[in-house]
């Protein structure tokens, strides 16, 4: 992994992060805070970004590339999506990965580390923060719904296709 020394508030970076399609809810000064928070990663292929087990405080966009998802060594989804989300469960839930991710060919990704809230300054003020986490907490909400609603069509379609096999014995 090649990693960044954390980002700094600057225009030019916060256009980058305007062109994430879940960032486009932040104003400037929201942007300018996730900045001073985030790294950028590169991985190379097959290279380990979250490790199942694991409780690092890193929420992860990607900005381009592949990412492969793996649970107990069976791959259960992938994302290429510039600007998805992943990471996102240990960070709302203080539990530890649930799952494995893999750079699937090179892979770079923007690193928040969720952990270091001591990076806003004091003269961000307490409502400023709440808000800059209330839009964190939704973009995740937004994501973990799009997620769920794809996990039951899955299930839909698997529990047919299980149905369809149990006629097909008893026949």
């Amino acid at each position: 992994m090649i990693e960044s020394k954390y980002l700094k508030e600057n225009i030019e970076n916060i256009q980058r992060l305007m062109t994430i399609s879940a960032l486009k809810h932040f104003e400037t000064t929201n942007l300018g805070k996730l900045l001073r928070l985030s790294k950028i990663r590169q991985y190379d292929d097959g290279e380990i970004i979250i490790k199942e087990g694991d409780m690092d405080p890193w929420l992860y966009f990607l900005l381009s590339g592949r990412i492969i998802i793996s649970k107990e060594e069976e791959e259960i989804g992938s994302i290429s999506k510039k600007g998805e989300i992943f990471g996102e469960m240990r960070i709302i839930d203080d539990q530890s990965r649930s799952a494995s991710v893999f750079a699937d060919g090179k892979t770079v990704c923007l690193a928040v580390d969720t952990s270091a809230k001591n990076r806003l300054s004091s003269a961000d003020n307490q409502d400023e923060r709440l808000d800059f986490l209330l839009l964190l907490y939704r973009i995740f909400a937004e994501y973990m719904t799009y997620r769920l609603r794809l996990t039951n069509e899955e299930l839909i379609k698997t529990k047919k296709e299980a149905k369809s096999y149990k006629k097909q014995l008893q026949q």
